[in-house]
């Protein structure tokens, strides 16, 4: 028999549901305010529907746009859970980039949401990763 739309689930069907593992939604607690289940005796967590829905947009803004832990906080604090479910479609903060997310930023097509005083700003903070990253290799080749 499936559960109501709107039955809690256990910890180990929400992670199932969202499609990380169980500790990751554990540490997400420890990250995000607006991430907190409801807890019963014994310290079990029950999700609603509802936690479901916004650990989905956390795992979106995480492993599909490439923001950070800090990122997803800051979003969520400057424009509140509905960006965090993805009902508000405004473009993400350069900042909030994790250096992956900055790379294909810097070169996605001129209509991707970018400025281009922000693509001119990723490109520069791009090249100065890059050159460090060349010293580093150099100074831990000697």
């Amino acid at each position: 028999m499936a559960k109501s739309p709107d039955a809690f689930r256990s910890i180990s069907e929400a992670a199932t549901e969202v499609g990380v593992p169980q500790h990751v939604l554990r540490f997400w607690e420890t990250k995000f305010t607006f991430v907190s289940p409801v807890k019963r005796a014994g310290g079990r967590r029950f999700y609603r529907a509802q936690d479901v829905e916004v650990l989905k947009g956390v795992r979106r803004l995480l492993h599909e746009e490439g923001l950070t832990l800090k990122g997803v906080a800051r979003l969520h604090k400057t424009e509140g859970l509905k960006r965090i479910l993805g009902e508000d479609t405004a473009t993400v903060p350069v900042d909030a980039l994790s250096p992956p997310a900055a790379r294909a930023a810097v070169q996605a097509p001129a209509g991707s949401g970018l400025t281009d005083d922000q693509r001119e700003r990723l490109t520069s903070v791009l090249r100065d990763i890059e050159a460090a990253r060349t010293r580093l290799e150099a100074a831990l080749s000697r």
